[in-house]
């Protein structure tokens, strides 16, 4: 079920109605009714997904319970690696087996298709599946280290790893943060409602209006980038940037603000990314859940900058690499996170990666500095060129469509730039970045400005609807571009 559908129109209202007025007395109630409605939000995509997600959920609950219980380290150890390999193995078997496959036989027989239809396997996806795993996950880690006990309430865990806004895109939650939560009653907060329904208007704007507006073209030039002049080909790189970005954190929002309407604060995921001073900022910026969850359950383990610097340095291409890797099964998302480590490292070696933690850009004025500037735009410029390989179908594709982005200029031949053609998209990518601009120091206080006057600001509601049904009628619907992950 999307976000963006007639279904989840229908769906969510009613649970919202049932939520605050039938169940409300009973938090166990509440409980249910949301393990039911996550598993019929999972299953209307398949509903073979909801045997692996219980089963997930049956083996994390249980090793929760006993490591906790294990009186012997060895024995914690066993149940904990437990967790983890079940975890990898259904997790690298439905995402990665073809591709290993795929690249074994690639590498020893060849461009065989009898010899690769002997191997591979029809196996369909499970939607979500890397991100309900990573935060099952967690929660047994977190048992481990003793920063968290486990729950006895099955109903209680099924729900926090099910629950419907952020399973199948996120946030990755921590069970020390949305379990608890879950644990406790909740009561319906006016203020905190408003707050939600604005993240949901703002996020299904950014992906119906921007996202879903730009994917033809971006699909266009992209598959056919040898029609394109180089313009073009820089055009559909910042415009798929764009749309990432929009679909992604457009997810996002709507999983936290329909979590808002439920009393459920998530964690933030985007934190205007694209106005990072370097890489470093970048990704404390963009994917905070994932990045997060590998500085924590992988770069800290593996030493993080504790000992010598080349050490630090293996740590970091670990991190970059396996970040890549989670995206997909493809060579090309490795390359991506290696681009990412490679634009990281300086950074690190001057120490400037953590330079900007405690500070946004132009943090006591309205208009950045003509420093702040250059390094927005020298940062997203090498994002932008990482982005081609995240987009791109192989290696060979991306190295291509980066050749002919800085030496192909023969216009007469190539399909070049029409400024008619794509003012709509370029008024779309100029509003959003004023707005994103004057929200960067709370991204969660969307449409503030709308607040002093009732009139403008129901107009402002209304008007932005609009234009959102309008799109919704225009455009095929279309999924989220991370429900592939």
């Amino acid at each position: 079920m999307l976000f963006n559908s007639l279904e989840f129109a229908v769906f969510f209202p009613i649970v919202f109605c049932l939520y605050w007025f039938v169940f409300n007395r009973k938090l166990q109630l509440q409980n249910l009714l949301i393990l039911i409605s996550s598993y019929i939000f999972y299953g209307w995509w398949d509903y073979r997904f909801l045997g692996l997600i219980f089963l997930s959920t049956i083996v994390d609950y249980t090793i929760g319970l006993l490591i906790h219980s294990e009186k012997t380290k060895n024995k914690k150890r066993v149940y904990l690696w437990t967790s983890i390999l079940f975890n990898l193995i259904v997790l690298g078997f439905f995402k990665y087996y073809n591709f290993f496959v795929d690249s074994f036989i690639e590498l020893f027989y060849g461009l065989g298709y009898e010899i690769k239809s002997k191997w591979t396997l029809n196996i369909i996806l499970p939607v979500g599946i890397s991100f309900y795993t990573f935060q099952t996950m967690s929660y047994t880690i977190d048992i481990y280290r003793k920063s968290l006990a486990p729950t006895k309430d099955f109903i209680s865990f099924a729900s926090f790893v099910s629950f419907f806004p952020q399973l199948v895109a996120g946030p990755i939650e921590r069970a020390s943060n949305l379990l608890p939560q879950i644990l406790i009653k909740r009561k319906f907060d006016y203020v905190q409602a408003v707050q939600g329904l604005r993240l949901i208007l703002w996020g299904m704007f950014k992906k119906v209006v921007i996202a879903d507006s730009l994917a033809p073209i971006i699909d266009d030039i992209f598959n056919h980038n040898s029609d394109f002049s180089s313009g073009m080909l820089w055009l559909g790189a910042i415009y798929f940037s764009f749309q990432i970005y929009c679909d992604f954190s457009g997810y996002s929002d709507i999983a936290i603000g329909t979590s808002k309407l439920l009393g459920f604060e998530l964690m933030s995921n985007f934190k205007t990314p694209y106005f990072s001073r370097n890489i470093g900022e970048f990704w404390r910026r963009w994917h905070i859940s994932l990045s997060t969850w590998f500085r924590d359950y992988l770069y800290f383990p593996l030493g993080g900058s504790q000992y010598s610097e080349i050490k630090t340095l293996r740590n970091i291409f670990v991190i970059f690499i396996v970040s890549g890797f989670w995206h997909g099964s493809n060579w090309t998302f490795v390359v991506w996170g290696l681009i990412h480590a490679i634009l990281y490292i300086p950074s690190f070696i001057f120490k400037t990666n953590r330079k900007y933690v405690s500070s946004i850009v132009a943090e006591n004025s309205i208009f950045p500095n003509l420093k702040e500037i250059w390094q927005m735009l020298t940062t997203f410029f090498f994002v932008l060129i990482a982005w081609v390989f995240f987009r791109a179908s192989s290696i060979q594709t991306a190295g291509a469509y980066i050749k002919a982005m800085f030496i192909k200029n023969d216009l007469d031949k190539y399909e070049s730039f029409d400024f008619y053609k794509h003012k709509y998209y370029i008024i779309l990518l100029v509003g959003l970045i004023v707005m994103e601009w004057l929200f960067r120091k709370n991204e969660r206080d969307i449409l503030f400005f709308l607040e002093n006057n009732m009139k403008i600001r129901y107009v402002g509601y209304i008007c932005i609807s609009i234009i959102i049904i309008y799109n919704l009628l225009l455009n095929e619907k279309a999924s989220f571009i991370y429900f592939q992950f």
